[in-house]
């Protein structure tokens, strides 16, 4: 079933729409986490302790995670039986629409527990959206681009992921260094929240004059869309759903490890300025606009397994040597261990993920697939990361060698599911066995 020839114009398209549009939805989700590390736990727990009040905020935290699969099976349902393109509309406005919420909360001082309770119902519709958003981007993209250069233009969608975090990061850099700590926590920090309606506004009107995949629509003329996507590919295609789940514990648990526990353990165990995590991360993020498509590019080039092989492997090895580097206090040390740890071997891994997810699946189940894959995969790791972080090194004092075989534990998972997953650069989408 060969789709229908797409000019290079529309590929750049789809794939720059792609990135826009998922930066807005991760800005919205990494936010959340940046207050869960640094506020939420003086406005929505103070009666707690602080190490409790942490704990606390990070549950809340991986509460969105827990709602990821059950919105990449509604939204994996009907994006292979309605259409890709009406998936990515919907996700954002619901994205959008919780994290404007959150700002607009009450705090624990006003209403009591029942600061928390809202927290948590908007954390699950935060996951709930993205479940359904990250495989509706990457498919689209994937769908779209020529077929040798899948990985490339599969990239694109996850180049949004450090443009959210650099984004979320840096506004809420700005906001918290143009006033008091005071202030911040009475009301600066509710800026970032709101002021994400602008983003959500711009995401739409570009994700609007998308056009639907071809590889859809010609499967949709040959009335070919399954009926039950999700149960016919956990009929078919179980055994590529198990493996995605595999591949991306490792992955998604030192992403959030990096990105939210450090800031933390930077300003909680560390006793370090919180500029300094902050600082690492909007690096780092910005490092990522290069090495994620030259990651996927390389797949490519000498396929995803190897690509993706080596950043398993090399991240497991570099979690101990990493956390050498952020107890010695200095900053150059934190930012560098940062840039290695996420864009040169993370990247390895998030960068060809896009891609290789997509054609692990064919194309009556793909969005399906590569979504319920990728969103469990992200419950079991991500969502718990930071939580399971602070309560090791709380139980062993400090000491951070619980948190190390707790990655190398993920990490010798994702290595053997990557191993028996095939190789799939050299394969056309529409060979794919459905």
């Amino acid at each position: 079933m060969a789709a229908p020839p797409i000019s290079r114009g529309e590929h750049r398209k789809v794939a720059v729409a792609s990135l826009i549009g998922t930066a807005v939805e991760w800005y919205d989700y990494y936010l959340y986490g940046t207050c869960a590390a640094l506020i939420f736990p003086h406005l929505f727990f103070p009666s707690m302790d602080p190490w409790v009040g942490t704990i606390a905020a990070f549950a809340t935290y991986a509460v969105g995670f827990v709602a990821r699969p059950v919105g990449a099976a509604v939204f994996g349902h009907y994006g292979d039986r309605v259409g890709r393109k009406t998936i990515l509309v919907l996700s954002l406005w619901l994205m959008g629409g919780s994290t404007v919420a959150i700002g607009l909360l009450p705090t624990y001082e006003t209403v009591g527990a029942w600061a928390a309770v809202m927290l948590c119902i908007l954390r699950l519709v935060q996951g709930f959206a993205v479940g359904g958003e990250w495989g509706s981007a990457v498919v689209m993209a994937v769908e779209h681009a020529p077929a040798n250069r899948r990985g490339l233009f599969g990239s694109f969608p996850q180049i949004g992921g450090p443009a959210g975090l650099l984004l979320s990061t840096l506004v809420f850099m700005l906001v918290s260094s143009s006033m008091s700590n005071e202030e911040l926590l009475a009301w600066g920090w509710r800026i970032p929240f709101i002021g994400s309606v602008v983003m959500v506004m711009i995401g739409m009107f570009i994700r609007l004059k998308l056009h639907e995949s071809p590889v859809f629509e010609k499967m949709k003329e040959r009335k070919e869309v399954s009926e039950a996507p999700a149960m016919e590919m956990l009929r078919t295609q179980r055994r590529a759903l198990y493996l995605t789940i595999g591949m991306k514990l490792l992955q998604n648990a030192l992403f959030y490890l990096y990105s939210v526990f450090m800031l933390s353990y930077i300003v909680g165990t560390l006793k370090l300025d919180k500029s300094i995590g902050l600082q690492a991360i909007l690096i780092s993020s910005a490092i990522g606009f290069v090495t994620l498509p030259a990651w996927s590019y390389l797949s490519d080039l000498i396929g995803r397994k190897k690509v993706y092989m080596f950043g398993t492997v090399a991240s497991m090895l570099f979690v101990v040597p990493f956390f050498w580097m952020a107890q010695s206090g200095s900053v150059v040390l934190i930012t560098i261990g940062m840039i290695i740890g996420l864009n040169v071997l993370h990247d390895a891994m998030y960068g060809p993920q896009a891609v290789y997810f997509s054609e692990l699946f064919g194309t009556k189940v793909r969005l399906s697939g590569a979504n319920i894959g990728y969103a469990i995969g992200a419950v079991l790791s991500g969502g718990l990361a930071p939580l399971i972080a602070t309560l090791l090194l709380k139980i062993n004092d400090g000491k951070t060698w619980g948190i190390c075989l707790y990655m190398i534990v993920l990490g010798l998972i994702s290595l053997v599911a990557t191993a028996l997953a095939r190789e799939t650069y050299k394969e056309a989408l529409s060979e794919k066995s459905v």
